[in-house]
């Protein structure tokens, strides 16, 4: 089995990077960087059966199906992920939110893919999560943020 780890630092605090990742509206705005799609009936709760749906491509729908397995808000988050609902394996999405002294570290960890299919899909969403973020994130969080302190 292979996966990948994608681990990014944020200046922000814990509870606003938590908001940003798991508020389906927020979720909608970064995850749309790059090839990735948004949420549908998404909420961060074990259970809960949700989709990603992006612009389809040759050999995807453009359909991911996921269901919340656990969460420790804000610290982590995890979830199934499955680009066919029928045929593919089922995968790993796993989020670790830590406090640092300057804001939050975030690792985003997906595991479970098996052979070389799935090795090339690792580093194929490895490169589209790096991505969201790097350029999806953290515009998201500053506005985020600054609605959070203009309230205040």
């Amino acid at each position: 089995m292979t996966g990948y780890t994608v681990v990014r630092d944020y200046p922000y605090p814990i509870d606003e990077v938590w908001a940003v990742l798991t508020e389906p509206e927020q979720v909608a705005r970064w995850t749309t960087t790059g090839r990735g799609g948004r949420p549908e009936g998404f909420a961060a709760v074990p259970g809960t059966r949700f989709r990603f749906v992006g612009k389809p491509t040759m050999g995807w729908a453009g359909v991911v199906y996921c269901e919340v397995l656990a969460v420790d808000g804000p610290r982590s988050l995890r979830y199934t992920w499955r680009g066919d609902e029928e045929t593919d394996d089922v995968t790993e999405v796993t989020y670790l939110l830590e406090p640092t002294p300057t804001g939050t570290r975030f690792t985003w960890s997906h595991t479970g893919f098996r052979g070389l299919s799935g090795l090339a899909m690792s580093r194929l969403l490895g490169g589209v999560r790096r991505r969201m973020l790097t350029e999806g994130v953290p515009p998201v969080l500053e506005d985020y943020h600054r609605a959070r302190t203009s309230r205040s």
